[in-house]
């Protein structure tokens, strides 16, 4: 075996550029993701979140639920994860998410989809290589009923002039 030759593994950029956002502008995110009672389960379990709501089916029943309720958080963490190839692969920190709002549950055997547009775009003043984009993100369940909104924001890289 000779000597690793790190130029022969170049790197492939991933994502979407500053440049490639523009204001009103929407990204319909992959696939969709159906949320499963054992990533419920996990999720609530490894995040110890132990609120009976979400790992319990008879308590969730109590409360007039049909079954156990899908940790919000999950639902939140699914959809920004799905929207991470269309939004932010290509890098820059993650500046935080506003006006979150859990408007329906979700139960385990649904599938979330989601799409975002984008609410605003502008340069940097710290760092000029970047920009900052902000995205609202829709997630609804397999009847298109709407369960959770938030805005995002990330700066984005720009894409380097040849």
């Amino acid at each position: 075996m000779g000597d690793f030759d790190a130029a022969s593994f170049p790197l492939i950029r991933h994502g979407n550029q500053f440049q490639d956002f523009e204001q009103g502008q929407t990204w319909v995110h992959h696939w969709g993701r159906t949320i499963t009672e054992a990533d419920n389960v996990t999720f609530s379990s490894a995040t110890c979140h132990w609120n009976p709501l979400y790992i319990n089916s008879e308590y969730a029943r109590a409360l007039g639920h049909p079954g156990m309720v899908v940790n919000p958080m999950l639902v939140l963490c699914t959809a920004v994860g799905m929207s991470v190839e269309d939004l932010s692969e290509a890098g820059g920190p993650f500046l935080g998410v506003e006006d979150c709002r859990f408007l329906a549950p979700v139960y385990p055997g649904d599938t979330i989809t989601a799409h975002s547009e984008v609410l605003e775009k502008r340069e940097s003043t710290s760092r000029p290589t970047s920009g900052i984009v902000t995205w609202q993100t829709t997630v609804a369940n397999q009847r298109g009923e709407v369960v959770l909104t938030y805005r995002r924001t990330n700066l984005v890289a720009k894409r380097r002039e040849a």
